[in-house]
């Protein structure tokens, strides 16, 4: 398109709306040169707003084997072995048993949950996925790794700050500046003198000797090929991680849940007097809460002699109950936690403040004073502990606030550790730990990282009989907080408890878990041990149990017995758990408490001395057995305990009975409960009714009311404690066991109606609280799956609850993530769903019998003639059978179901986006084949007739056959099939549900996929028959409607489109590795017609260009990316030429001889061929080319976008070790040869590098040290004339290009950085592309596109040119990094070449990509001065790294700007405009020498001068004088540098080139006039200069004319001696010059004698 017609075309933009625009640019696009382009007499391809057609994958392979030897060139042909593999990894114990019951009769629960907390992870794992950019980023840390072993490259702008110089060198300055004195001044003969007797540099060895050019060209190209680094994008900073849409992590399996972890040791507890044993008992409560939310630990400090006061009731303790310290887990930390401790002492005769007061009064010191009572004292404890040792009763409390431990102690430099671990994380866990601390808020505090601390308690507070419950509790705790506290009057008891309070370590060894089961590490199990203490959060906590656990916890609150008659004032509770009604079967279950056995058969309460009414703060612990049956029950039996001795009174007198049957229609009952109790023990049989019976015959305490308040709690992985799903799985478990009738409450179950129950049961799951259903999650799941994949059979029929099962599979992972809000990775992802699919999903049942076994019996499918029907447009237009196993299908196709119709209607199957053109329409040559195709291998109809329940077998037929005609199904289903299935037919509110997490679904069906072909080994089967036909039709159905729901909702509602998009894109990359990859392209090319026909109509299109670059990002970050691309098949070019991408400006080649081959030109454009072939990578590129579009207008923010997609796979392909050999990286490269075409287009457009470095390299100078070389803060010469009002200058980098200036610009150049990261893509495709190709395709090139390439290559020496350290050390003294691309708008604001409409439009399109959805004006994440992410204070070594990896940066893209020049030149040789193309070459050559260049690259840039001019020397002495100048002042320059390597070489080529100037002519006049302006030049206008590194060099030359044996005879080695003493001449006297400006005799003497040197 002509510029008048793009000026045209952007001023009509202002006149029209927004829908006129898009449609302009939709009907323009297809003209567009860089769009469509045209090649004169050939037909027009399929623009690159349209996707080609893909290749059949599968055919192309087998129709053109691979002809490669094995090894890594082979290896990226085709797809490994080894792919797919199935893991069984053992899944991790934390304990060293498994602590599950013992095998024999298990309850159907507990047998499910052993099964589900014991068995092997099942893994699908994809060996190669680890070398995906998904799960192997290119982060800064890796390229940290990657960047070492780098070697330091010399530069001159380093070297000259340092002055780091040889010992040699320094001797040769001291002898020259000696002669300087002791000669007369000003002298001719001083001059040669001071010359003759300067050191020279060593010479070139071969530089005079005659060397076929060729020969020297291949010397040069072996030189500079050697330590060259592999990998270019090593050197280059990581891809933006805010870009990686792609990134994907493993999720960490399935743990149990922890909280912060505090570890607590009691030490000891003294008092003032010893004369009794004393028990501790340790709680965690949150007052805020008003809950306990810890299991008690109980400890035992007593003393040998203490402890033997009650040998007669403990024969002999457990180790598991001498444990003094515990492992307290707090997920919720608060300021309002308390750890609590209560004591207790042995029962005695008095109430509780009789016995605090010889404990209140005593003291130690008095011991002598109160001898004699101390000695009562210890006598009557003597005689209480020998008659009522079982018994306890309260004695004193007191509570830690844990607040102020943790803040008193402090944290533990967690700022710093944080940091420098942050660092160092993955990026993932850097995710995770932002959110955690976003999670716990500001005013919380972390028990996590405190200094431990050891505390001393010395006030201990009485307890009082009627204030011992917990309400009484909270309110003490909160009174302790007020400085005026009431506790703070009374009068303590004082001891002196010691405790230790410390983080918990991460594996503490001899730790007990809650179940008394030793965790790993346990060394000895003689050891004294630690007890993890079980949590009771104080809010909910959403995580799935992974382990076996049946806890059962008793809390007795209060007992009424006011009305009971007779003398009941010492009351103790004995709890008991009962498996029948005879006393023998009390089972030991309950948990032991301190010193006594681990488990016991019954339990008493602390007593409480002369109260009818008494309140209890006991915890007992019981280990439920695995089957709790209806006999099992808790027996409360109440005793009067006699304290006083009496002959006729016995110890205990029972008094009441109460007992609670725990299981009740099936169920565990928990809860409060406020009991009657029976004065007669219960009569028999009593157990399976509850105490709120009125037995006949037996007497209640105050007229069978409640007295006995008791309140039950489980923490069981067996018992859900939900009704919901109570219900659910006892009706699953009926259903498996056909155990009717069954009594469901008050229904009895049977065969007639289980079915409905189960139904409703199934719908019932959405009803479910959200913390059972997550603890249950992996349950629910599997039993729904099962559902599905294996219907329950009643009677021999099938009851079908595939639609019931999936609906509740949708709802359940709704609530899921709904209750996991916070607990997502980067993509939404809930971690606990994704690690089950990952971990713990696995095919229910045995696989499908194996040929020669017989199949079940069969059965008669119940509810299929009852049951909704599926519409007949699920058939595809094929008259074929349709999916297979929708267990809900009416008989009748002609009742189709409306809701279903309508969605396939509006979204199922748009022919004109998925079948239109496609090979695999129905009925087209590459049709997906069917079940029943004749040609089916024995092996797939197997596969196939596994599954026979399908709809489609029997919808076949006609509905009115007798049932017993109809094919039987075997009740097998394939998960895959059926969610494929389910989805596509499913209604609005469970589709919508579905769509909210479509990745659960996907991956679901992944897993499911794969887990077939591994386990029926049908991975060797040809990808094209591993599934059947219907199931392909139902994923074409299934991506086509979701494609169809991204489209739409990409504006109403962007964020689930960006989930729905991600989760697509991974699914269909997913699929490559399973199905007919050719069907997944046609797949991709229907979401591409999909998101380009809403493109039309769309307010947003931007919003649905970042979906779709999104969509194609995710699909090429496939580990076999490069594979699935074809990279090793040779392209044919089309049938009819096609028109040439790069052929906009409709030259012919250069080269009148030469004929343009059509592979190697399709090659390197986006051509049909090209694009049909490498399908992801044209899918790719074409997305680069369709933003970089000058007429794409308000597309800033995805510029950036796209060429970050290109840059993270090119980095990916550096990193991975597949691609490591050349040969095999040249042919990864040829899948970007467009990108090459693409950056010359879009050359205009670029930033300007060349503005600073330009006006740096037209000084012949050293740069100076002190101007800022980093050009980031200096002013361009034209804004700074912008400001002062002076007219503008003309623009800094002109085109190389001979042919007329390009128009101005009409668009705004991309930014900096953005174009930085395009050009070193451009670079890496140069670098890696086989040279022969390179060649190829520059031959093809006319003048004007190779002017360009020119262009691009003087463009690329600029922008990558070596900044110095001291930039570094700039750039870390800011808080702000400053932008290029700020810096660029304020120039284009300043200079008014962007308007302000333009500006707002820009700024508003940045902001978000979704349009105007968010309606703020500034957000923090895409602000230009938005803090950086690196840490501005960085170290001297961090920035001595940061300038050694730009150095080699440098040369390494210098080096591969050189290597290009001489593929050019080699073209260029045969070329029509060869004068004008070599001037060009010399040009990019010129100002690669002027710019801050190593050592490394002078030496191979000089080398290349030097062999340029010696095969074309009337470049510089026929043609353009200005080249000869700017080579001689380059020359110059490099002479007088500090580096003894730059000044060798720059020596050698300022000889030759007098030398060939000298050879054309017997003189080298021009040479000479050049050379001395040069000087003068050099030294007149730079700092710094020091002329004894160039009076070495001069030395040097004068050494070379010396030692030219060819031309000794000629006056040549004269001239140059002339010249040299001449030049020397020049250097003294301006030099002194300068050193005598204060001396105006002197200077005056000087500046006579200066002309008379040039003349």
């Amino acid at each position: 398109m002509a510029a008048s017609e793009r000026r045209a075309f952007a001023h009509k933009i202002n006149r029209t709306v927004a829908a006129e625009v898009r449609k302009q640019v939709s009907r323009e696009y297809g003209s567009s040169p860089q769009l469509c382009k045209r090649r004169s007499g050939s037909q027009q391809v399929v623009p690159l707003t349209e996707v080609v057609e893909p290749l059949d994958l599968e055919d192309f392979l087998q129709n053109h084997p691979l002809d490669a030897e094995p090894g890594p060139l082979r290896d990226l042909m085709e797809f490994p072995a080894d792919d797919l593999e199935l893991v069984l990894e053992a899944r991790e114990c934390r304990t060293t048993e498994p602590g599950i019951p013992e095998e024999g009769k298990l309850d159907a629960r507990v047998r499910d949950a052993i099964e589900i907390y014991t068995e092997d992870w099942v893994i699908v794992r994809r060996k190669y996925q680890s070398l995906s950019s998904s799960y192997n980023p290119n982060t800064s840390e890796r390229q940290r790794e990657r960047q070492k072993g780098l070697v330091r490259q010399v530069f001159e702008l380093d070297s000259a700050g340092d002055e780091r110089m040889g010992s040699e060198d320094l001797d040769d300055l001291k002898h020259c500046s000696a002669s300087l004195d002791d000669t007369p001044r000003g002298s001719w003969a001083s001059n040669i003198f001071d010359l003759k007797n300067s050191a020279a540099d060593s010479l070139l060895p071969s530089l005079l000797e005659h060397t076929a050019p060729d020969e020297i060209d291949r010397r040069n190209e072996e030189l500079r090929r050697q330590n060259r680094p592999r990998d270019l994008l090593a050197l280059y900073p990581a891809p933006d991680e805010d870009e990686a849409v792609e990134r994907c992590s493993v999720p960490e399996p399935p743990r149990e849940h922890f909280g912060q972890r505090i570890l607590v040791k009691c030490l000891s507890l003294k008092f003032e007097i010893e004369i009794e044993p004393i028990f501790g008992i340790l709680a965690l409560y949150d007052i805020r809460e008003k809950k306990k939310i810890s299991e008690n630990f109980y400890f035992d400090l007593n003393s040998d002699h203490m402890k033997g006061l009650l040998r007669a009731h403990v024969a002999h303790p457990a180790i598991s109950t001498l444990a003094r310290s515990a492992i307290f887990s707090i997920t919720y930390p608060s300021p309002d936690i308390f750890l609590v401790i209560k004591l207790e002492k042995v029962l005695q005769q008095g109430d509780i403040g009789e016995c605090c007061e010889p404990y209140m009064v005593m003291k130690e010191s008095d011991a002598v004073k109160n001898k004699e009572k101390l000695e009562k004292l210890r006598h009557a404890a003597e005689q209480f502990c020998n008659r009522l040792g079982r018994y306890r009763m309260p004695f004193a409390w007191t509570a830690v606030h844990l607040a102020n431990i943790i803040s008193s102690a402090g944290s533990m430099d967690r700022d710093s550790s944080d940091s420098e671990s942050e660092r160092k994380s993955t990026w993932n866990e850097r995710k995770r730990k932002a959110f955690e601390r976003a999670s716990i808020g500001d005013d919380a505090c972390s028990f996590s990282n405190f200094r431990p601390a050891t505390l001393t308690v010395t006030n201990f507070f009485k307890q009082e009989g009627d204030r011992l419950s917990d309400e009484d509790l909270y309110k003490f705790l909160a009174d302790m907080r007020r400085p005026s506290s009431v506790l703070r009057r009374l009068r303590p008891v004082t001891a002196q408890l010691k405790i230790d309070i410390s983080p918990a370590p991460e594996n503490p060894h001899f730790c007990l878990s809650p179940e008394l089961l030793h965790v790993k590490p346990y060394p000895d199990p003689r050891g004294r041990p630690t007890k993890e203490i079980l949590e009771f959060p104080a809010r909910e906590v959403y995580a799935p149990f992974t382990s076996y656990r049946n806890l059962l916890y008793i809390y007795p609150h209060n007992l009424n017995f006011s009305s009971r008659q007779g003398s009941v004032r010492n009351i103790a509770i004995k709890v008991q758990y009962m498996a029948g009604e005879d006393p023998s079967q009390a089972l030991p279950v309950i948990f032991g408490k301190s010193s006594c056995s681990e488990f016991s058969h019954e339990a008493y309460t602390a007593v409480v001395y002369h109260s009818k009414c008494p309140e209890f703060y006991e915890e007992f612990k019981i280990q439920l057995p695995a089957n709790v049956t209806e006999n099992h029950h808790l027996l409360f039996t109440f005793y009067h305990i006699s304290c006083q001795p009496r002959p006729s009174t016995p110890l205990e007198t029972p008094v009441g009975y109460t007992w609670i049957p725990l299981l009740q229609h099936n169920r565990l009952r928990t809860g409060p409960f406020c009991l009657p109790v029976s004065v007669d023990r219960p009569p028999p049989s009593y157990s399976v009714l509850t105490p709120d019976v009125a037995l006949p015959g037996m007497r209640w305490v105050d007229g069978h009311k409640g007295v006995f308040s008791v309140e039950l709690t489980a923490v069981s992985s067996v018992h859900p404690q939900d009704p919901h799903l109570d219900k659910f799985f006892t009706l699953v478990h009926v259903l498996e066991e056909a155990s009717f009738p069954f009594r469901l409450k008050d229904v009895i179950l049977s065969e007639n109606n289980v079915e409905t129950e189960l139904k409703s049961s199934v719908g019932a799951l959405r009803l479910a609280s959200p913390e059972p259903l997550v603890a249950f999650s992996h349950h629910v799941l599997d039993k729904l799956i099962h559902l599905i994949v294996r219907p329950p059979v009643i009677g021999g029929q099938i009851v079908n609850l595939g639609r019931g099962a999936f609906e509740a599979i949708a709802l359940a992972v709704s609530l899921i993530h709904k209750s996991l809000d916070g607990a997502q990775d980067q993509r939404g992802h809930s971690q606990l769903l994704a690690a089950y699919i990952h971990y713990a999903f696995r095919l229910p049942g045995p696989e499908p019998s194996p040929t020669g076994v017989p199949p079940p019996p069969p059965v008669q499918c119940a509810t299929l003639s009852r049951a909704p029907g599926r519409p007949s447009s699920l058939l595809l237009s094929r008259s074929k059978s349709i999916s297979s196993s929708n267990p809900d299908l009416a008989s009748s196709p002609c009742s189709p179901d409306e809701e279903v119709t309508r969605i396939l209607a509006c979204k199922g199957v748009d022919r004109s986006h998925s079948w239109v053109n496609s090979a695999y329409a129905p009925g087209g040559s590459k049709a997906v084949l069917r079940r029943i195709h004749p040609h089916y291998s024995a092996d797939l109809k197997q596969a196939t007739d596994r599954g026979p329940n399908r709809a489609s077998s029997y919808l076949e037929g006609s509905s009115s056959l007798p049932a017993t005609s109809q094919p039987r199904p075997t009740g097998r289903k394939l998960l895959h099939e059926e969610l494929a299935l389910q989805w596509v037919v499913s209604g609005s509110t469970v589709r919508e549900a579905v769509l909210q997490h479509a990745w659960f679904f996907f991956q679901l069906m992944v897993k499911s996929m794969t887990l077939h072909l591994v386990l029926s080994e049908r991975l060797d089967t040809s990808r094209k028959l591993r599934f059947p036909g219907r199931f392909m039709d139902d994923i074409t159905a299934l991506v086509s409607s979701v494609g169809l729901e991204i489209t739409a909702r990409s504006h109403k509602d962007s964020e689930l489109a960006e989930r729905l998009n991600s989760s697509l894109a991974f699914f269909l990359s997913d699929l490559l590795s399973l199905v007919d990859r050719g069907f997944v392209f046609s797949l991709i090319r229907t979401y591409y017609k999909q998101v380009a026909t809403r493109l039309q109509s769309s307010p947003n299109p931007n919003g649905l260009i970042t979906l779709r670059m999104d969509f194609t990002r995710i699909l090429c970050s496939h580990e076999h990316y490069v594979t699935l691309n074809l990279p090793c098949s040779p392209i044919s070019p089309p049938a009819s030429p096609s028109p040439s991408v790069s052929s906009a400006t409709s030259q012919s080649s250069a080269f009148s001889s030469h004929v343009q081959d059509p592979k190697v030109i399709s090659m390197f454009e986006l051509s049909g061929s090209f694009r049909q072939q490498h399908f992801l990578a044209g899918l790719l590129l074409t997305e680069l080319a369709l933003i970089l579009e000058p007429e794409a207008e308000g597309v800033f923010f995805l510029h950036k976008k796209a060429i970050s997609a290109v840059h993270s796979l090119l980095c990916s392909h550096d990193a991975d070790a597949r691609y490591a050999e050349p040969e095999v990286k040249a042919r990864v490269a040829q899948l970007y040869l467009p990108l090459l075409t693409l950056v010359l287009d879009t050359l205009p457009q670029l930033h300007d590098f060349s503005e600073s470095s330009g006006q740096r390299s037209r000084l012949a100078s050293v740069p100076d040290m002190d101007i800022d070389m980093d050009g980031s803060s200096t002013i361009s010469p034209s804004v700074a004339m912008a400001i002062a009002g002076s007219p503008l200058p003309p623009g800094p980098r002109p085109s190389i290009s001979q042919g007329p200036p390009p128009p101005p610009r009409t668009v705004s150049p991309l930014a900096a950085d953005t174009s930085r990261t395009l050009l070193i893509c451009a670079l890496w495709v140069l670098k890696n592309t086989e040279p022969g190709l390179l060649h190829h395709w520059t031959s093809d090139l006319g003048p004007g596109q190779l002017a360009r390439l020119l262009d691009l290559l003087h463009l690329c020496t600029s922008c990558f040119e070596y900044k110095g350290k001291k930039a570094f050390e700039r750039i870390n003294s800011l808080t702000f990094k400053k932008s290029l691309d700020m810096k660029a708008r304020l120039e284009e604001a300043i200079l008014g070449t962007i308007g302000a409409r333009q500006e707002m439009v820009r700024r508003s399109r940045e902001r978000s990509p979704f349009g105007n959805q968010e309606n703020v004006r500034w957000r923090k994440n895409v602000t230009h001065w938005k803090q950086t992410s690196d840490r501005v204070d960085k170290t001297k070594d961090e920035m001595e790294h940061e300038a050694l990896v730009d150095g080699n940066l440098a040369t390494e893209a210098n080096l591969i700007v050189l290597d290009t020049l001489e593929v050019i030149v080699q073209t260029v040789i045969l070329s029509e405009a060869k004068e004008g193309l070599l001037g060009a070459v010399l040009k990019v050559l010129l100002h690669s020498l002027g710019c801050t260049q190593s050592a490394l690259f002078l030496q191979h840039g000089l080398a290349t001068q030097r062999a340029l001019v010696s095969k074309f020397p009337e470049l510089l002495f026929e043609e353009d004088t200005e080249l000869c100048a700017d080579l001689c002042l380059r020359l110059l320059r490099h002479c007088s540098s500090r580096v003894t390597t730059i000044r060798t070489h720059a020596s050698a080529s300022l000889y030759l080139l007098m030398r060939q100037n000298y050879e054309i002519g017997n003189n080298f006049a021009r040479v000479k006039m050049q050379v001395t302006m040069s000087l003068s030049s050099l030294v007149g206008t730079t700092q710094n200069f020091n002329e004894e590194h160039l009076r070495r060099s001069l030395k040097t030359i004068l050494t070379y004319a010396e030692e030219d044996l060819e031309l000794r005879d000629s006056t040549f080695a004269e001239q140059v001696q002339d010249l040299m003493f001449n030049l020397h001449m020049i250097l003294t006297d301006t030099v002194k010059m300068k050193e005598y400006q204060e001396d105006p005799e002197m200077l005056i003497d000087l500046m006579y004698r200066a002309p008379q040197t040039f003349g």
